[in-house]
């Protein structure tokens, strides 16, 4: 072998550069026009982290809310954060139509079947969230799923606040927090 060989190196695999939208979403991804636009995300670290964030059309600036949860497996903490979701839209635009933005495949497909065959259909969903009416916090919602660690500057920032509030001191309150 020459030595030519002996110190040729292998490049270091470097992962792609994610440029995010400058709205909330890519334009090929964006619904129809004067839609609210919520983004939900969960994180595993200390505990459970819940984030919500929410723009009232594609222009506006983001709401951010957080909640700290006991830790559970992943896909259950992305249907909380999902629901979170769903509860902070009907507290933020009342009886107005939103879409809803997840990257857990899983828990849109779970609430998009409670959305169109009802909530029968699956009595551990209803049951796990008790007190709340999931069928009329789903009622106005347009379930989307969107591709994680994508050019979505909305699902950016639900990750990173869910990834936030999972990493603080167990029992932080609820809270609605700037973007960042």
């Amino acid at each position: 072998m020459t030595s030519d060989a002996m110190t040729k190196r292998r490049e270091k695999h470097r992962p792609p550069t994610i440029h995010l939208s400058p709205g909330p979403l890519p334009a090929r991804l964006m619904p129809e026009a004067d839609l609210a636009l919520v983004f939900t995300d969960a994180s595993r670290l200390r505990h459970g982290g819940l984030a919500a964030i929410l723009y009232d059309d594609a222009g506006s600036e983001a709401l951010v809310f957080t909640r700290c949860v006991p830790l559970d497996g992943s896909n259950e903490l992305e249907l909380q954060a999902a629901v979170f979701g769903l509860e902070q839209a009907a507290l933020s635009f009342p009886g107005r139509p939103f879409g809803l933005f997840s990257d857990n495949q899983d828990a849109m497909t779970r609430l998009s079947r409670a959305q169109t065959l009802g909530l029968e259909q699956d009595a551990a969903l209803a049951g796990r969230f008790p007190g709340l009416d999931l069928a009329a916090l789903l009622a106005p919602a347009r379930l989307r799923w969107i591709k994680g660690h994508g050019s979505s500057r909305g699902n950016a920032l639900a990750d990173a606040h869910a990834r936030s509030v999972a990493s603080t001191p167990a029992g932080s309150p609820d809270r609605s927090a700037p973007a960042i």
